[in-house]
Protein backbone atom coordinates (compact mmCIF):
# COMPACT_ATOMS: atom_id res chain seq x y z
CA UNK A 1 0.00 0.00 0.00
CA UNK A 2 1.13 3.65 -0.47
CA UNK A 3 2.85 5.22 2.66
CA UNK A 4 1.77 7.97 4.40
CA UNK A 5 5.11 10.31 2.92
CA UNK A 6 3.40 9.45 -0.66
CA UNK A 7 0.28 10.03 -0.25
CA UNK A 8 1.26 13.65 1.28
CA UNK A 9 4.04 14.29 -1.08
CA UNK A 10 2.56 12.56 -4.14
CA UNK A 11 5.88 11.24 -4.83
CA UNK A 12 8.30 8.65 -2.82
CA UNK A 13 11.44 11.47 -1.40
CA UNK A 14 14.08 9.14 -1.24
CA UNK A 15 17.62 10.42 -2.33
CA UNK A 16 19.61 8.74 -5.16
CA UNK A 17 22.77 8.09 -5.71
CA UNK A 18 23.73 11.35 -8.59
CA UNK A 19 26.77 8.68 -9.76
CA UNK A 20 23.97 6.53 -10.67
CA UNK A 21 23.99 5.49 -14.48
CA UNK A 22 20.35 5.54 -14.58
CA UNK A 23 19.75 3.86 -17.99
CA UNK A 24 21.47 0.97 -17.12
CA UNK A 25 19.75 0.90 -13.70
CA UNK A 26 16.45 0.67 -15.31
CA UNK A 27 17.10 -1.91 -17.29
CA UNK A 28 17.98 -4.05 -14.61
CA UNK A 29 15.50 -3.16 -12.91
CA UNK A 30 12.62 -3.60 -15.77
CA UNK A 31 14.47 -7.16 -16.29
CA UNK A 32 14.40 -8.02 -12.46
CA UNK A 33 11.13 -7.18 -11.94
CA UNK A 34 9.45 -7.67 -15.46
CA UNK A 35 8.28 -4.59 -16.06
CA UNK A 36 7.28 -2.48 -18.91
CA UNK A 37 7.69 1.81 -18.88
CA UNK A 38 4.90 3.20 -20.85
CA UNK A 39 5.87 6.86 -21.81
CA UNK A 40 3.28 9.78 -23.57
CA UNK A 41 5.11 12.25 -26.18
CA UNK A 42 5.29 15.12 -24.36
CA UNK A 43 7.15 13.53 -21.66
CA UNK A 44 11.14 14.71 -20.87
CA UNK A 45 13.64 13.67 -23.64
CA UNK A 46 15.58 11.51 -21.45
CA UNK A 47 12.25 9.63 -19.94
CA UNK A 48 11.21 9.14 -23.73
CA UNK A 49 14.51 7.53 -24.28
CA UNK A 50 14.55 5.35 -21.45
CA UNK A 51 10.44 4.25 -22.18
CA UNK A 52 9.78 0.60 -23.91
CA UNK A 53 7.26 2.21 -25.66
CA UNK A 54 6.76 5.85 -26.48
CA UNK A 55 3.04 6.96 -27.55
CA UNK A 56 -0.29 8.93 -27.33
CA UNK A 57 -3.13 8.33 -25.57
CA UNK A 58 -4.46 5.34 -28.39
CA UNK A 59 -1.04 4.18 -28.83
CA UNK A 60 -0.74 3.58 -25.33
CA UNK A 61 -4.23 2.37 -24.33
CA UNK A 62 -3.39 -0.43 -26.82
CA UNK A 63 -0.06 -1.27 -25.52
CA UNK A 64 -1.20 -1.39 -21.82
CA UNK A 65 -3.91 -3.81 -22.94
CA UNK A 66 -1.58 -6.14 -24.60
CA UNK A 67 1.35 -5.97 -22.20
CA UNK A 68 2.46 -9.28 -20.24
CA UNK A 69 4.87 -7.31 -17.92
CA UNK A 70 3.87 -7.60 -14.22
CA UNK A 71 4.38 -4.12 -13.72
CA UNK A 72 3.44 -0.74 -15.64
CA UNK A 73 5.28 1.89 -15.16
CA UNK A 74 3.28 5.02 -16.66
CA UNK A 75 5.54 7.74 -17.24
CA UNK A 76 2.17 10.56 -17.98
CA UNK A 77 -0.21 11.88 -15.90
CA UNK A 78 -2.68 10.14 -13.63
CA UNK A 79 -5.67 9.73 -16.19
CA UNK A 80 -3.80 7.80 -18.48
CA UNK A 81 -2.30 5.39 -15.40
CA UNK A 82 -5.61 4.91 -14.59
CA UNK A 83 -6.35 3.48 -18.04
CA UNK A 84 -3.94 1.22 -17.76
CA UNK A 85 -5.20 0.07 -14.03
CA UNK A 86 -8.41 -0.57 -15.35
CA UNK A 87 -7.63 -2.52 -18.20
CA UNK A 88 -5.28 -4.80 -16.25
CA UNK A 89 -6.35 -4.90 -12.83
CA UNK A 90 -4.45 -8.06 -12.11
CA UNK A 91 -0.96 -6.04 -12.49
CA UNK A 92 0.85 -3.25 -10.27
CA UNK A 93 0.53 0.20 -11.93
CA UNK A 94 2.73 2.83 -10.89
CA UNK A 95 3.01 6.30 -11.71
CA UNK A 96 6.25 8.41 -10.86
CA UNK A 97 4.23 11.42 -8.88
CA UNK A 98 0.19 11.37 -8.45
CA UNK A 99 0.21 15.07 -8.44
CA UNK A 100 0.36 14.67 -12.59
CA UNK A 101 -2.96 15.22 -13.29
CA UNK A 102 -4.62 17.04 -15.80
CA UNK A 103 -6.12 20.45 -16.24
CA UNK A 104 -9.00 18.78 -18.78
CA UNK A 105 -9.95 15.80 -16.76
CA UNK A 106 -10.05 18.14 -13.87
CA UNK A 107 -12.40 20.28 -15.81
CA UNK A 108 -15.32 17.73 -15.94
CA UNK A 109 -16.31 16.91 -12.11
CA UNK A 110 -18.09 13.63 -12.27
CA UNK A 111 -21.08 14.83 -10.18
CA UNK A 112 -21.79 17.72 -11.99
CA UNK A 113 -21.08 15.99 -14.93
CA UNK A 114 -23.78 12.95 -13.76
CA UNK A 115 -26.13 15.19 -13.74
CA UNK A 116 -25.71 16.80 -16.94
CA UNK A 117 -26.01 13.50 -18.33
CA UNK A 118 -29.30 12.61 -16.62
CA UNK A 119 -30.64 15.90 -17.93
CA UNK A 120 -30.03 14.70 -21.50
CA UNK A 121 -31.19 10.65 -21.30
CA UNK A 122 -31.48 10.45 -25.02
CA UNK A 123 -28.03 10.74 -25.67
CA UNK A 124 -24.84 8.63 -25.80
CA UNK A 125 -22.07 10.10 -24.60
CA UNK A 126 -18.57 9.96 -26.06
CA UNK A 127 -16.07 11.22 -24.00
CA UNK A 128 -12.02 11.51 -25.06
CA UNK A 129 -9.72 9.78 -22.82
CA UNK A 130 -8.43 12.74 -20.94
CA UNK A 131 -10.65 12.10 -17.85
CA UNK A 132 -11.33 10.23 -14.80
CA UNK A 133 -12.23 6.77 -14.27
CA UNK A 134 -15.65 8.24 -12.87
CA UNK A 135 -16.24 9.90 -16.44
CA UNK A 136 -15.46 7.06 -17.78
CA UNK A 137 -17.71 5.01 -15.83
CA UNK A 138 -20.41 7.53 -16.60
CA UNK A 139 -19.26 6.74 -20.77
CA UNK A 140 -20.42 4.54 -23.20
CA UNK A 141 -17.78 4.76 -25.96
CA UNK A 142 -14.16 6.59 -25.02
CA UNK A 143 -12.13 8.05 -28.08
CA UNK A 144 -8.59 10.17 -28.57
CA UNK A 145 -7.78 12.51 -30.95
CA UNK A 146 -6.63 9.82 -33.23
CA UNK A 147 -10.27 8.15 -33.49
CA UNK A 148 -12.95 10.71 -32.84
CA UNK A 149 -13.98 11.53 -36.07
CA UNK A 150 -14.65 7.37 -37.06
CA UNK A 151 -16.32 6.50 -34.02
CA UNK A 152 -18.64 9.33 -34.52
CA UNK A 153 -19.05 8.55 -37.97
CA UNK A 154 -19.65 4.96 -37.07
CA UNK A 155 -22.80 5.62 -35.29
CA UNK A 156 -26.41 6.13 -37.08
CA UNK A 157 -27.10 9.58 -38.17
CA UNK A 158 -30.11 10.16 -35.84
CA UNK A 159 -28.35 9.15 -32.38
CA UNK A 160 -27.88 12.46 -30.29
CA UNK A 161 -24.80 12.31 -28.50
CA UNK A 162 -23.09 14.24 -25.65
CA UNK A 163 -19.17 14.70 -26.36
CA UNK A 164 -17.00 15.10 -23.18
CA UNK A 165 -14.73 17.20 -21.75
CA UNK A 166 -13.16 18.87 -24.34
CA UNK A 167 -15.18 21.21 -26.62
CA UNK A 168 -12.18 22.08 -28.55
CA UNK A 169 -11.62 18.48 -29.57
CA UNK A 170 -15.29 18.66 -29.81
CA UNK A 171 -15.74 20.97 -32.52
CA UNK A 172 -13.15 19.26 -34.86
CA UNK A 173 -15.08 16.47 -34.86
CA UNK A 174 -18.55 18.09 -35.48
CA UNK A 175 -16.88 20.00 -38.82
CA UNK A 176 -15.29 16.87 -39.83
CA UNK A 177 -18.32 15.07 -39.89
CA UNK A 178 -21.25 17.37 -40.26
CA UNK A 179 -22.79 15.99 -36.78
CA UNK A 180 -24.27 18.03 -33.91
CA UNK A 181 -23.00 17.26 -30.92
CA UNK A 182 -23.36 18.29 -27.15
CA UNK A 183 -20.28 19.75 -25.83
CA UNK A 184 -19.21 19.89 -22.13
CA UNK A 185 -17.51 22.67 -21.39
CA UNK A 186 -14.22 21.66 -20.98
CA UNK A 187 -10.47 21.88 -22.49
CA UNK A 188 -7.01 21.84 -21.81
CA UNK A 189 -4.75 24.62 -20.68
CA UNK A 190 -1.83 23.81 -22.61
CA UNK A 191 -3.34 24.38 -25.91
CA UNK A 192 -5.89 26.60 -25.06
CA UNK A 193 -3.18 29.48 -24.18
CA UNK A 194 -1.06 29.74 -27.80
CA UNK A 195 -1.23 32.74 -29.09
CA UNK A 196 -2.71 33.58 -32.42
CA UNK A 197 -1.40 36.79 -32.81
CA UNK A 198 2.76 35.28 -32.25
CA UNK A 199 1.43 32.16 -34.13
CA UNK A 200 0.72 34.80 -37.14
CA UNK A 201 4.22 36.64 -36.22
CA UNK A 202 5.88 33.68 -36.68
CA UNK A 203 4.19 32.21 -39.31
CA UNK A 204 5.38 35.28 -41.18
CA UNK A 205 9.12 35.14 -39.70
CA UNK A 206 9.58 31.59 -41.26
CA UNK A 207 7.51 31.18 -44.36
CA UNK A 208 8.68 28.20 -45.74
CA UNK A 209 7.54 26.62 -42.25
CA UNK A 210 3.90 24.44 -42.35
CA UNK A 211 2.23 25.10 -39.04
CA UNK A 212 0.95 22.08 -37.61
CA UNK A 213 -2.06 21.89 -34.65
CA UNK A 214 -3.49 19.14 -32.64
CA UNK A 215 -7.50 19.35 -32.30
CA UNK A 216 -7.56 20.60 -28.96
CA UNK A 217 -5.80 23.86 -29.99
CA UNK A 218 -9.11 26.78 -29.95
CA UNK A 219 -10.86 26.85 -33.79
CA UNK A 220 -9.01 29.92 -34.75
CA UNK A 221 -5.81 28.68 -33.95
CA UNK A 222 -6.79 25.68 -36.25
CA UNK A 223 -7.69 27.83 -38.71
CA UNK A 224 -4.14 28.80 -39.35
CA UNK A 225 -3.07 25.23 -39.83
CA UNK A 226 -1.58 23.04 -42.79
CA UNK A 227 -2.31 20.52 -40.99
CA UNK A 228 -4.16 18.86 -38.11
CA UNK A 229 -3.75 15.66 -36.31
CA UNK A 230 -3.38 13.56 -33.18
CA UNK A 231 -0.10 13.55 -31.75
CA UNK A 232 0.62 10.39 -33.59
CA UNK A 233 -0.16 11.81 -36.70
CA UNK A 234 1.39 15.47 -36.38
CA UNK A 235 4.91 13.20 -35.66
CA UNK A 236 4.09 11.05 -39.06
CA UNK A 237 2.96 14.13 -40.87
CA UNK A 238 6.82 16.26 -39.87
CA UNK A 239 8.57 12.43 -41.26
CA UNK A 240 6.86 12.24 -44.37
CA UNK A 241 6.21 16.13 -45.44
CA UNK A 242 8.84 17.55 -47.81
CA UNK A 243 9.01 20.88 -45.77
CA UNK A 244 11.93 21.54 -43.80
CA UNK A 245 10.47 23.47 -41.16
CA UNK A 246 7.28 23.27 -39.05
CA UNK A 247 6.02 25.06 -36.35
CA UNK A 248 4.44 22.80 -33.93
CA UNK A 249 1.18 24.01 -32.18
CA UNK A 250 0.86 20.85 -28.97
CA UNK A 251 3.13 20.46 -26.04
CA UNK A 252 6.08 20.42 -26.73
CA UNK A 253 8.04 16.88 -25.85
CA UNK A 254 6.60 15.89 -29.06
CA UNK A 255 9.88 17.78 -30.65
CA UNK A 256 12.14 15.78 -28.96
CA UNK A 257 10.66 12.57 -31.01
CA UNK A 258 10.44 14.99 -34.01
CA UNK A 259 13.90 16.05 -34.28
CA UNK A 260 15.24 12.49 -33.54
CA UNK A 261 12.84 11.42 -36.62
CA UNK A 262 13.89 14.17 -39.00
CA UNK A 263 17.58 15.61 -37.47
CA UNK A 264 17.82 17.11 -41.10
CA UNK A 265 14.52 19.46 -40.01
CA UNK A 266 13.72 22.49 -38.11
CA UNK A 267 10.45 22.11 -35.29
CA UNK A 268 9.75 25.04 -33.51
CA UNK A 269 7.12 25.45 -30.57
CA UNK A 270 4.00 27.31 -31.35
CA UNK A 271 4.34 30.28 -28.55
CA UNK A 272 1.78 30.89 -25.94
CA UNK A 273 0.01 33.88 -24.77
CA UNK A 274 2.54 34.02 -21.64
CA UNK A 275 6.36 34.68 -21.51
CA UNK A 276 7.76 30.92 -21.61
CA UNK A 277 10.12 30.07 -24.58
CA UNK A 278 7.44 27.04 -25.24
CA UNK A 279 4.78 25.39 -24.20
CA UNK A 280 4.96 23.03 -21.47
CA UNK A 281 2.46 21.06 -19.50
CA UNK A 282 3.56 21.31 -15.82
CA UNK A 283 1.68 17.89 -14.94
CA UNK A 284 3.85 16.15 -17.45
CA UNK A 285 6.67 17.56 -16.36
CA UNK A 286 6.39 16.54 -12.56
CA UNK A 287 7.74 12.97 -13.95
CA UNK A 288 11.64 12.93 -13.62
CA UNK A 289 14.10 9.98 -14.75
CA UNK A 290 14.80 10.02 -10.68
CA UNK A 291 11.45 9.83 -9.75
CA UNK A 292 11.19 6.84 -12.61
CA UNK A 293 14.11 5.02 -10.98
CA UNK A 294 12.44 5.07 -7.56
CA UNK A 295 9.06 4.46 -8.59
CA UNK A 296 10.37 0.94 -9.91
CA UNK A 297 12.48 0.54 -7.41
CA UNK A 298 10.32 1.47 -4.44
CA UNK A 299 6.87 -0.10 -6.23
CA UNK A 300 5.39 3.02 -5.57
CA UNK A 301 3.59 5.15 -5.59
CA UNK A 302 0.61 2.64 -6.84
CA UNK A 303 -2.59 2.95 -9.02
CA UNK A 304 -5.30 1.54 -6.33
CA UNK A 305 -8.96 1.50 -7.66
CA UNK A 306 -12.40 0.20 -6.88
CA UNK A 307 -13.16 -2.62 -8.52
CA UNK A 308 -16.74 -1.48 -9.61
CA UNK A 309 -15.59 1.58 -10.54
CA UNK A 310 -12.55 0.02 -12.78
CA UNK A 311 -15.27 -2.59 -14.03
CA UNK A 312 -17.42 0.16 -15.40
CA UNK A 313 -14.40 2.17 -16.74
CA UNK A 314 -13.37 -0.73 -19.00
CA UNK A 315 -16.39 -1.45 -20.75
CA UNK A 316 -16.46 1.66 -22.68
CA UNK A 317 -12.68 1.67 -23.02
CA UNK A 318 -13.02 -2.22 -24.38
CA UNK A 319 -15.79 -0.57 -27.06
CA UNK A 320 -12.47 2.16 -28.17
CA UNK A 321 -10.52 -0.60 -28.71
CA UNK A 322 -12.63 -2.87 -30.36
CA UNK A 323 -13.72 -0.43 -32.80
CA UNK A 324 -10.31 1.31 -33.42
CA UNK A 325 -8.95 -2.48 -34.48
CA UNK A 326 -12.37 -2.57 -36.98
CA UNK A 327 -11.02 0.96 -38.13
CA UNK A 328 -7.37 -0.23 -38.98
CA UNK A 329 -5.91 2.03 -36.72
Amino acid sequence: MINKEVLERGFLDVKVDPTLDMFAELKKLKREKNAVILAHYYQDGDIQDVADYIGDSLGLAQKAAATDADIIVFAGVHFMAETAKILNPGKTVLLPDLNAGCSLADSCPPETFRKFKNDHPDHIVISYINCTAEIKALSDIICTSSNAVKIVESLPKDQKIIFAPDKNLGRYVMKQTGREMLLWDGSCMVHEIFSLERITRLKAKHPKAKFIAHPECEEPVLALADFIGSTTALLNFSKKDPSTEFIVGTEAGILHQMQKESPEKTFIPAPPDNNCACNDCPYMKLNTLEKLYICLKHGQPEIILPEALRAAAEKPIRRMLELSAAFGI
